[in-house]
């Protein structure tokens, strides 16, 4: 809620909290990628964040860029709360942000700083250090890399964060923006499948683009939304490792270009705890065309028949309450810290059938855990949260060697639909390590 928030206030505040005033903008500095299908523009100036998408040979941009908090980009948020460098503070407006460094520049007008950049004609690489948002002409401790090219209607994207924060602190898990997405008043409306039954040709869904700061929230549960004009055809949105989409439309809905106010939002989302020195990575594509056009470039990527996570060198989007892990990097295996009674491991949020998907298996080790009693709950889309009925209990095994622990969630009444989060509760209460190589679930 506190990035759409920021984006909420830049709106409002305009110029108000510093000079990034359309008038004040240095000449764009364009690098460019054409395959004959769609042409793709990033600002050199500004980070090297994408404010050009048209379809070739068509002058109809589809990314706004009324402010500097627009455009497609990367962001990232973290602690602390609010986040103060030397003397400098935020306003109260940003005090809710903490760390916020983004790809384009400040709210105060100052630019990234681009370190480097490729264009072969085939792909595209831009590397800066981002801004801190809130602050006034305060660098990002950190680096922001991403890779693009073009497949036909299609941008491919990937997208790394490298982090070097003196603040050596890991603070909580926060939404992040996987990436964020503006485009024009034109492609107003969101489209989505929100269905529990996903990669089925079930019937889409439309949701109201509702204005900041009330952006919506909603499970995209084969991991894209759209947003497109009143004849059906725009900009989609995919990321696979992302269930969870923030948006909305912000002012007058149907008109207006790259410089105009209203514009529509949509980010991937995901709950991530940020290291200080972590390597951060995501991917994403960006499609052109119609509802249907999007849904099938969407079908046509590969898919795991059950989600699945190894914890070999990063977390995977898991995080966790009342307790902690070794930090970054992640070898081999997650080495979480029980330091709070009731200590919980969250996965991030995903969809599978409870009756495609009857075992849940865990690798894991109990080290110095007093007789471990465990706990997996789950929650689904027709049932959302943690709640006792919908969980499993079960003894592991306090030697401190990995076990494999194959639990049947299908024995429960309750386990049932479309499943979209776990919560593994190693024991019931403090002390000990439980190391966690991975879990995954199970036709069998």
């Amino acid at each position: 809620m506190r990035s759409w928030l920021s984006k909420f206030f830049a709106f409002v505040l305009g110029t108000m909290c510093g000079g990034h005033a359309l008038a004040d903008r240095p000449e764009p500095q364009m690098s460019w990628l054409d395959n004959g299908t769609i042409r793709l523009g990033v600002d050199l100036q500004i980070g090297g964040a994408i404010t050009w998408l048209s379809r070739s040979g068509d002058n109809t941009n589809l990314i706004n860029s009324f402010d500097w908090g627009r455009q497609v980009q990367m962001s990232y948020y973290a602690g602390p709360v609010p986040f103060i460098a030397g003397t400098k503070r935020p306003s109260k407006y940003w005090e809710g942000l903490g760390w916020n460094p983004i790809q384009v520049g400040d709210a105060y007008g100052h630019r990234a700083r681009l370190l480097e950049q490729r264009n072969d004609g085939h792909s595209l690489y831009v590397k800066c250090i981002p801004m801190q948002w809130p602050l006034d002409d305060v660098p990002g401790e950190c680096t922001f890399e991403s890779w693009l090219e073009l497949d036909g209607p299609v941008v491919h994207a990937r997208c790394r964060l490298v982090n070097a924060r003196s603040d050596l602190k890991l603070y909580p898990a926060r939404t992040q923006e996987l990436p964020a997405v503006y485009t024009n008043g034109p492609w107003h409306r969101i489209i989505s499948y929100t269905g529990a039954k996903p990669f089925t040709h079930d019937a889409v869904t439309e949701l109201a683009a509702k204005p900041p700061p009330q952006w919506d929230g909603w499970d995209a549960t084969e991991n894209w939304s759209a947003l497109v004009d009143d004849a059906g055809s725009g900009l989609g949105v995919w990321n696979p490792g992302a269930v969870r989409f923030g948006g909305g439309f912000n002012a007058q809905p149907g008109a207006g270009g790259p410089k105009d106010n209203p514009c529509g939002y949509l980010a991937p989302q995901r709950i991530e705890l940020l290291d200080h020195d972590i390597t951060h990575e995501y991917r994403y594509d960006l499609v052109l065309g119609g509802v249907e056009e999007i849904r099938a470039h969407v079908y046509r990527q590969p898919r795991a028949a059950f989600p699945a996570w190894k914890f070999t060198n990063d977390r995977q989007g898991w995080r966790y309450e009342r307790a902690t892990d070794t930090g970054w990097p992640i070898r081999d295996a997650l080495a979480v810290q029980l330091t709070q009674d009731d200590p919980a491991i969250l996965s991030p949020r995903f969809v599978a059938s409870a009756e495609a998907a009857p075992v849940l298996i865990i690798e894991a080790a109990f080290e110095n855990v007093p007789a471990p009693r465990a706990q997996v709950f789950w929650s689904s889309l027709e049932q959302p949260g943690f709640e006792e009925a919908r969980s499993l209990r079960f003894d592991g095994n306090p030697d401190g060697a990995f076990h494999e622990y194959r639990l049947r969630l299908a024995d429960s009444p309750a386990y049932r639909g479309a499943i979209t989060q776990l919560r593994f509760d190693p024991a019931d209460h403090a002390g000990g390590t439980v190391r966690i190589r991975a879990i995954h679930f199970a036709g069998q």
